[in-house]
């Protein structure tokens, strides 16, 4: 490899530059690209971990059919056999694709060319539906395109940042750091968060309104009111740029009522509201920030086009600072939009229901066939499959058994399906498990394409090591089994580039400026061009020409150039909580791990700020229910239950539950919390209901707690409950159990006792309280050790898991290290905040009260905490202002 490689993150949209160092020893150094205009050199706490995710273990090395290694032919022709024979048999609808915004554009690309124009059906559904679909139906309600019209620049060009339903500060880190520093140069900035939880985003907020969940249509048709009334209207604009405003007016005014009214619709004081409205109002640079909080509903699109319509009524669109910016969870959920990868689309933001643009497609691909109708969406796709109707399907970098609403319907679905075939780069994951062939796919820093990220900036990704094992580039595997199908000629492409042009030659087809998505000015480019792409936003019409905002001009994508308002009447949540199910179940990310975990649980510092799956809820709610902070709790919902951690705290809204969505039967008993989720859709969008199922809670009593923290993978057969976390050189396992084993010091021994050379044991056991505690030495280090009790307090592990560090341990640890913390309270550094340095709570409260810290530089400056990618400022941000609490009391 060169000596520095240029790439980019594959986590969230951010899609920041990194920058690949391979060092004199061989190891690899990860930085952001401070020329990338995404991030300008900053990183998350995932993305500066990168370099500790990129092993071999636990990767699929060789195709696999029926549990059996082969050779990629036989893989490839079996794949096309078995396709070709569904096809043939049941007709085009029988088989599907379910993709990625994993995925590389060029991989999305040929995938979808595949599915809708020689399949011929556009059964192609990508995870990005569960994701942004929603903003996807609002932006072409509105705007006649998926246009997203806002720059990250316009985030600190604005006078009033409004972020819903995000918590930018865990979830997209680096725009959350730009939004800081923007803020900290211009003290004017003015944020307001609207969010049901007091989130690390609030940290930052001049103004939070925790509404109440699923009332933002009420909050934001209010303020489409309140503009009209107090005469804060852009009459110019909307007469010459826009459609059907008075109806969208008449619509708002009928389910907003009035101030009073909206406010208690959304469980927010007057002054409240009237504060935020009169920000808004009065304001000429406003951008509205929302993400998963507004898509992820049932009535999701509404939500978008609720916020489009304050924009557009105030003329606030197309302008520096100011405008309505969806900001997409993955990687490449945009590029996946722009080739069509989802079900509703046609490639280059052509529409399946208009005859021309089928046809010019058609004409384009030289295809046999073009899908002209919509395919399953992702929930339908598996419903669809448990009914027999899709009869083939091909997962491609995702991980649906974990990641859908209703989890179990497709773990049963995959279970019923004549064929699944997984392309994924893990060998072994909640899907793959029910796969009938595994086709290795290469992973990040292995594969070479684009990317697009959430302001419409084409980056390119390049590889900077050898495949491992046998993995192909997803794009190559597609267009093998293309081939095979009797496609050669359409899919023999020789590189990835070729591809790339490709889809940029169609992207200007006929266009003349009648789509938004146009980058015809980058057909041409030769292969070292490719090579060296520098990140540009599209529309691209002439090469090296981006487009920083859409709408400058005031013309939209609609038949007649304006703008569409869109009437939003009263928006309900399918199920309400009822007595059986009283409160609401809110799912959402934390800020150290991504998605189902495969990437970031190999990295022993992310695991360690947030180790097992958990359950948010409110003090009083707490009080209600009988739960005590940090025990175990079942929740139950009509699809499903689960036993998690409870965290009480007053940043919850009383009534709802949070809880992540990322853990998985990998890392513990715990399949999915998506297991629970209400699979109720967006009519428009398909997009699931994440935030709002019908919950219970209960504290869950088992016989006995523990936790167990081994340098050996150990498997906690008697444990109902258990999480399992990496640490550096050991596992941290936390399980607890229904049934206990006669004898605690014969179970320990017959788990952890692989090897009795040099093997030394310290052990207490009190059998009528049911409390073991014992410590496996070999030759002086410590190797595991073992505490079980009959509740849950059990003593604190981050000083136990600093002994690992130790090659041995000496008297005073010995003696120590049953109790469970050393003799020197100083030694403990207490659960970590600041991941990239692993610097713990204990240690930032005792600088704080020793050294009289008060800023957040101060505490960086003594401890390094928060000076590397910034992910942990909020938490450092709270924990100087808890400590200020007694000065201001007493």
């Amino acid at each position: 490899m060169k000596d520095v490689v240029k790439t980019t993150c594959p986590y969230c949209g951010v899609g920041c530059g990194v920058e690949v160092t391979r060092l004199e020893d061989g190891q690899l150094k990860v930085a952001g690209d401070k020329a990338h205009p995404a991030n300008l050199g900053r990183l998350c706490s995932k993305g500066s971990a990168l370099s500790e995710t990129l092993d071999l273990d636990g990767r699929l090395l060789h195709p696999v059919i029926n549990g059996r290694q082969v050779d990629w032919n036989t893989a490839l022709e079996t794949v096309a056999d078995r396709f070709k024979a569904v096809i043939d048999q049941y007709g085009p609808e029988a088989v599907a694709f379910y993709v990625s915004g994993q995925l590389l554009t060029e991989d999305y690309y040929v995938a979808n060319k595949l599915m809708k124009g020689f399949i011929g059906s556009a059964n192609i559904d990508t995870n990005s539906r569960l994701c942004m679909s929603s903003a996807v139906a609002g932006h072409t309600r509105a705007f006649g395109a998926d246009a997203v019209p806002c720059s990250y620049e316009d985030l600190e060009r604005a006078q009033l940042l409004v972020i819903t339903g995000s918590n930018t500060a865990w979830c997209h880190p680096v725009v959350y750091q730009r939004i800081a520093l923007a803020k900290k140069n211009n003290p004017d900035l003015k944020i307001v968060l609207i969010d049901p939880r007091k989130t690390a985003t609030a940290g930052i907020a001049d103004l939070h309104l925790p509404i109440k969940p699923g009332s933002d249509p009420l909050l934001f048709n209010g303020l489409l009111a309140y503009l009209a009334e107090q005469d804060e209207i852009n009459k110019a604009f909307i007469a010459r740029a826009t459609n059907d405003f008075d109806d969208a007016l008449v619509a708002a005014r009928r389910v907003a009522g009035s101030l009073a009214v909206v406010a208690e619709g959304c469980g927010l004081s007057l002054s409240q509201l009237e504060e935020f409205y009169r920000l808004f109002s009065r304001t000429e640079r406003v951008v509205t920030l929302f993400s998963q909080g507004i898509n992820q509903s049932s009535y999701g699109t509404d939500k978008v086009n609720a916020i489009i319509n304050c924009h557009l009524a105030t003329g606030r669109i197309g302008r520096p600072g100011m405008g309505p910016f969806s900001i997409t969870g993955q990687p490449n959920a945009m590029g996946g939009r722009e080739v069509g990868g989802l079900a509703t689309q046609l490639a280059a933001h052509m529409h399946l229901h208009d005859d021309a643009h089928r046809a010019l497609v058609q004409r384009f691909w030289s295809s046999p066939v073009i899908a002209d109708k919509p395919g399953y969406k992702a929930v339908d796709l598996f419903r669809a499959m448990e009914q027999g109707k899709v009869k083939a399907v091909w997962i491609m970098a995702t991980n649906p058994a974990v990641s859908l609403p209703d989890a179990n319907q497709v773990r049963q679905a995959l279970a019923n399906c004549e064929l699944v075939v997984v392309s994924d780069c893990v060998a072994r994951t909640d899907t793959s498990q029910y796969a009938d062939i595994l086709l290795p796919a290469q992973g990040w820093g292995e594969k070479d394409g684009t990317v697009t990220n959430s302001e419409r900036c084409i980056s390119h990704q390049r590889a900077f090591l050898e495949s491992a094992g046998e993995a192909k580039p997803d794009w190559w595997i597609v267009c093998e089994v293309a081939k095979r199908l009797g496609f050669k000629e359409s899919f023999d492409y020789p590189d990835v580039a070729s591809i790339f042009r490709e889809h940029a030659r169609l992207s200007g087809e006929d266009n003349n400026g009648s789509r938004d998505f146009d980058i015809s000015g980058l057909a041409e480019l030769s292969d070292d061009e490719y090579e060296n792409l520098v990140p540009v936003q599209w529309p691209v019409k002439v090469a090296g020409q981006g487009t920083e905002r859409l709408f400058t001009d005031e013309k939209f994508y609609t038949p007649n150039g304006k703008a569409n308002f869109i009437a939003v009447g009263k928006c309900r949540p399918v199920n309400a909580p009822d007595k059986d199910y009283p409160l609401v179940l809110n799912s959402g990310r934390v800020r150290d791990h991504w998605h189902t975990m495969t990437r970031t649980a190999k990295s022993a510092r992310l695991s360690s700020h947030i180790l097992e799956p958990f359950a948010e809820i409110h003090s009083n709610d707490a009080v209600t229910y009988g739960i005590n902070d940090q025990s175990l709790v079942t929740l139950s919902t009509q699809w499903g239950v689960a036993i998690v951690r409870a965290r009480v705290t007053v940043d919850q809204q009383a009534g709802s539950v949070f809880s992540p969505i990322h853990w998985n039967e990998q890392y513990s008993s715990l399949k999915t919390i998506d297991a629970l989720i209400n699979p109720e859709v967006d009519a428009l969008s398909g997009q699931p209901e994440f935030k709002h199922t019908p919950v219970s809670i209960a504290p869950y009593k088992p016989q006995w707690h523990g936790f167990v923290l081994s340098r050996r993978k150990i498997t906690p057969e008697l444990a109902s409950y258990w999480s399992m976390a990496k640490g550096n050189g050991y596992w941290r396992y936390e399980v607890a159990g229904d049934v206990a084993p006669e004898d605690w010091a014969v179970r320990a021994r017959t788990v952890l006792c692989a090897d009795q050379s040099g093997v030394e044991w310290i052990e207490y056991k009190d059998a009528a309280d049911g409390r073991y505690r014992a410590a496996r030495l070999v030759n002086g280090q410590l190797e595991s050790c073992w505490f079980i009790g009959p509740e849950y307090t059990l003593p604190p592990r981050d000083w136990l898991v600093s002994l690992f560090a130790e090659q041995t341990l000496d008297d005073r640890q010995r003696q120590s290290i049953l109790l469970g913390k050393p003799m020197d309270k100083s030694k403990d550094q207490g659960e970590t905040v600041c991941a990239c340095f692993s610097v713990g709570i204990n240690t930032i409260r005792a600088a704080i009260e020793e050294k009289g810290l008060t800023t957040v530089e101060q505490i960086g400056q003594c401890l390094k905490a928060g000076t590397n990618c910034g992910s942990c400022v909020p938490e450092l941000t709270r924990l100087l202002e808890e400590a200020e609490q007694p000065a201001m009391t007493g």
